[in-house]
């Protein structure tokens, strides 16, 4: 049986997968501690032309002028070219299970992994923009199973890092190997909560290097 990944929900991914769902993990609280770290000045001024964006049209855009007027300009300042690692986006993802006859597919929003044209080891998941009041399908879900599918792929079994979006709330999510926890949300209307998950972003060399 093939299975795309806008199907699932996060209670079938666990039901399916043998996955928990935990209040704490120590990956993500470390993740979240990364968010004390300063926001200077220059970043501060340009968040906020940004964020003036979002809060004016935060319940109006569809996903392709969410993508392109906030989460585009904001990920283009982010350091995410690390190493041998690099963002892709709108690429596929497909795995196949065979203890459970079973292979899922699907395209990943956004995703840092390594190679130069075709991701290998995917590392961090941002996946699902999708509109505050239009949401049909399992934003976690989605997460959910795309991080799993990177997880069957992948030769090194490390914690898998991501996040989702769902209009103006950001979560952030940690898959370690049965469990996974998913942060409160972060509202990027909020000054601090959107310095926050700039920090977090901005933290993801330091995180891949932890592990890779």
């Amino acid at each position: 049986m093939t299975k795309s990944f806008e199907t699932w929900e996060y209670e079938e991914v666990e039901n399916t997968f043998g996955l928990k769902r935990v209040f704490e993990l120590s990956a993500l609280t470390e993740w979240l501690n990364s968010s004390k770290n300063n926001i200077d000045e220059t970043m501060k001024l340009f968040l906020n032309g940004i964020q003036k964006r979002l809060i004016i049209n935060a319940d109006a855009w569809n996903e392709d002028e969410f993508k392109m007027f906030f989460i585009a300009p904001l990920l283009s300042q982010m350091p995410l070219e690390i190493d041998d690692f690099k963002p892709f986006t709108q690429r596929t993802l497909s795995a196949k299970f065979p203890e459970l006859d079973l292979e899922v597919s699907g395209k990943i929003e956004f995703v840092i992994a390594r190679g130069k044209q075709r991701p290998k080891q995917p590392y961090f998941f941002l996946h699902e923009y999708k509109q505050e009041r239009r949401r049909e399908n399992d934003p976690l879900g989605q997460l959910l199973i795309s991080m799993v599918a990177a997880r069957q792929n992948n030769e090194k079994k490390t914690p898998l890092f991501g996040c989702f979006v769902v209009g103006r709330d950001w979560f952030f999510v940690v898959l370690d190997q049965q469990t996974y926890s998913v942060s409160l949300a972060c509202d990027a209307t909020k000054n601090h909560e959107l310095y926050q998950i700039v920090a977090m972003l901005s933290a993801m060399p330091a995180i891949i290097r932890r592990y890779f």
